[in-house]
């Protein structure tokens, strides 16, 4: 892992299989999974995969709102968790809404990823998670 790069990029249609793959093999409740990463025919159905080697490692499933970006899953290997690679994707996350024009990244459902959330700069407020995206 040291000395590798993640690349990340957005998902496209064609990487449905390999997503849904990926997810098969990193979670427990899969169907629950999919539901947030299932191609739908709102525009706003996006995200980004991250891919060491050419193998996904982490996905983030994303829904772009008027005002934020609304991360609705992450996923990351389960054998290469507690290595940066969840905060690589949020980073990259940022640097979309920045370019977007969008100060906040919202988290409604942590799904049990509370401390991750808080360690990279997210607030709860109310119920959901809330970071600003600095300019």
């Amino acid at each position: 892992m040291r000395g590798l790069r993640l690349f990340v990029r957005p998902f496209e249609r064609a990487d449905d299989v390999e997503i849904r793959a990926f997810l098969d093999r990193q979670t427990e409740d899969v169907e629950a999974r999919l539901s947030n990463f299932a191609w739908d025919a709102t525009p706003a159905a996006c995200g980004l995969l991250g891919k060491l080697l050419g193998d996904i490692v982490a996905v983030v499933a994303l829904e772009i709102t008027s005002d934020a970006i609304r991360i609705k899953d992450i996923v990351v290997a389960r054998d290469l968790r507690k290595k940066w690679i969840g905060r690589v994707m949020i980073r990259e996350v940022e640097q979309l809404a920045v370019k977007m024009d969008r100060r906040r990244l919202i988290v409604d459902d942590a799904c049990g990823a509370d401390e991750f959330f808080r360690r990279v700069g997210f607030r709860f407020e109310g119920e959901r998670w809330v970071r600003v995206v600095a300019s």
